[in-house]
């Protein structure tokens, strides 16, 4: 069974026991959260397509840890004016495992 869930507003494609990375959540790690914003459910013999999401569907996860990603580099310059400006940011993640899918 697949789903596709809003998860922070971002959109994933979930089947129980996959593993993904997500914007930071609030939670704690090794607490469990429950996405309601379902968009599609999908079995072997059916597909249920939300208007604008399923009812009563809902995806179950655990948090496994907090991680950051990689560095990433933002440098700015303006030529012939002098002006250079070098910044790094890392993104904040959750990475969560998908417990079960109920549709």
């Amino acid at each position: 069974m697949i789903a596709i869930v809003n998860i922070q507003g971002q959109q994933f494609k979930v089947s129980e026991g996959q593993e993904i990375f997500v914007h930071r959540l609030s939670e704690d790690e090794g607490s469990s959260v429950n996405f309601k914003e379902v968009l599609m459910v999908s079995s072997d013999k059916s597909a249920t397509v939300g208007t604008p999401t399923v009812s009563g569907a809902s995806v179950g996860a655990t948090v496994l840890e907090h991680v950051k990603g990689d560095k990433v580099i933002v440098f700015k310059k303006k030529r012939r004016k002098g002006y250079k400006v070098k910044n790094g940011h890392r993104q904040s993640f959750s990475k969560i495992k998908i417990d079960s899918i109920k549709g």
